[in-house]
């Protein structure tokens, strides 16, 4: 096969996230017959076909989903090659992250809010999902970096430790009717429903662990609610309905306001690390590499 043209990969790559060839048209400045043309080429380069095309629009192939990958891995390195030859004290260009939604909703936003006025000509864009969502995102290259709140080990990606956490059982604030009474044993815990997150979650992955190592599991009872999110277990917990295992770092807002208490089940405690999830062991380069230089010498209660 011939060697990939990288004009006709930026827009095989800007097709496939428009969804469709007119719009993909505009966002280049070029006209329908040229990227339709453009992409003709590539796939003659690569000897299959790359887009299935419909009423509905164009969709990779098995094929595209490969080379996208391949397409999305290419930009990144061209934006972090720019950035450092522009230096550190004048970044520039587009930050892509992903982080899963503990750590995108209450650990990032100060995070960022440095780092951007450290460097305001970086404009930010980030992927919010759980764990495996966020594990995607790295792998397919649609993103440099990663922070997930998950496993220790992941295929085919290097994790490496950000920060410590502390998952905390609570139950509805003081001004609220509990439900169920307040258990305080592992034992009391199996009859009073649980409010989890839902599967594919880094929060789930390790509550479920810790659960099940405190035997609680094959002692269940009460049925549980599972919930998408974290506001919305905190939304449930606080209504009564349950014990819910939440992280300290989202708690903040709640405990001072009362709505929602943690509470102490002897034995016990589940903690968990934040974790880089990054697609080589090498540090990442560009304005990935500088992000992550700073987020570890600006990580909360650093």
């Amino acid at each position: 096969m011939d060697a990939i043209d990288s004009e006709l990969l930026h827009t095989f790559r800007v097709v496939v996230d428009a969804g469709r060839i007119s719009q993909a048209a505009r966002a280049l400045h070029l006209s329908q017959p040229a990227v339709s043309q453009q992409i003709h080429k590539l796939e003659d380069r690569c000897g299959r076909p790359l887009l299935t095309r419909s009423a509905r629009g164009v969709a990779p192939t098995e094929a595209g989903a490969l080379l996208l990958g391949y397409a999305r891995r290419v930009q990144a390195l061209l934006e972090d090659a720019a950035a450092s030859l522009k230096g550190a004290d004048r970044l520039a260009g587009t930050l892509r992250l992903s982080a899963s939604t503990t750590l995108a909703f209450y650990v990032l936003p100060p995070v960022l809010a440095a780092f951007r006025a450290h460097h305001p000509g970086v404009a930010i864009e980030l992927l919010v999902g759980n764990t495996r969502g966020v594990v995607e995102h790295v792998r397919s290259g649609e993103v440099s970096v990663g922070l997930i709140e998950g496993p220790g080990r992941v295929p085919h990606l290097h994790v490496e430790h950000y920060l410590d956490d502390e998952i905390l059982p609570c139950v509805a604030g003081a001004t609220a009717k509990l439900r169920h009474p307040v258990p305080r044993t592992v034992g009391e815990l199996a009859d009073c429903p649980l409010v989890l997150r839902e599967s594919g979650s880094g929060t789930r992955a390790v509550v479920d662990a810790a659960l099940r190592k405190a035997g609680l599991r094959a002692r269940r009872a009460a049925p549980d609610l599972e919930l998408g999110g974290t506001e919305a277990c905190k939304g449930a917990v606080e209504a009564g309905l349950g014990v819910g295992f939440l992280s300290r770092a989202s708690l903040e807002k709640e405990l001072h306001l009362g709505t929602l208490r943690p509470i102490e089940i002897r034995g016990l405690r589940i903690t968990r690390a934040f974790r880089w999830a990054l697609p080589s062991a090498a540090p990442p380069s560009g304005l990935a590499g500088a992000f992550y230089r700073f987020a570890g010498d600006h990580s909360p209660g650093s």
